[in-house]
């Protein structure tokens, strides 16, 4: 994997995103033998919204798939949720720190929150570079909130005029969702929460 990367100076800093890893059995001891010294940047958002977000994705490439409902559920009357559905597994966070707990500590996991990622960029930004121990290049002045999308766009420079906005994939008008159904996964998802809030020493507020 190592080879797969660009060449880097001793300066520099090489970054490399893959949104399954987090989710990825194998993940945390194959990194840990490429680079037991790894940072690892993981971006979280309500578990429930993260989950609308994946199906509304899906539905849009296959419109012919079962409902969100039918989906989230082998037994939505006793409430009983279908945690082997990708869309609700991926936001049991908890579950999937254990696996990387193993192998790398706390102080090398930076946990973005995938909300104030949106309201407030440039913070979440600063924490990041802080976190990779990098000057703080990063600030309100390289972001504009783009009002159609519903989210930041990225200048490349402060007085750059072509900024780096998010695909046409990003920003869908989600699918709406059953209030009650939403509520029963709220419940689902409580507990890990919770529990993730505590491991990590932080409260992303997802209730």
């Amino acid at each position: 994997h190592r080879s797969l990367m660009p060449r880097t100076l001793d300066s520099q800093i090489t970054v490399e995103k893959t949104p399954s890893y987090f989710v990825t059995k194998e993940a945390p001891r194959r990194i840990f033998n490429m680079s037991r010294d790894t940072k690892l940047i993981v971006v979280v958002r309500n578990p429930v919204t993260r989950a609308i977000s994946d199906y509304t994705q899906t539905l849009s490439k296959k419109p012919d798939i079962p409902t969100f409902e039918g989906l989230s559920f082998r037994n939505r009357s006793l409430g009983l949720v279908d945690t082997s559905w990708n869309a609700i597994r991926i936001g049991m966070y908890a579950v999937h720190l254990e696996s990387w707990l193993q192998y790398f500590p706390l102080s090398q996991i930076h946990f973005v929150s995938g909300e104030r990622l949106i309201t407030d960029p440039a913070g979440e930004m600063g924490k990041i570079q802080d976190f990779l121990g990098i000057k703080r290049v990063i600030t309100d002045k390289h972001f504009y909130f783009n009002k159609t999308k519903g989210f930041p766009c990225l200048k490349k420079s402060e007085s750059s005029g072509l900024p780096r906005c998010l695909g046409k994939s990003k920003g869908r008008t989600h699918v709406q969702i059953d209030p009650e159904v939403i509520e029963q996964l709220r419940d689902f998802y409580r507990p890990y929460n919770i529990k993730f809030y505590e491991t990590v020493g932080q409260d992303f507020r997802w209730e």
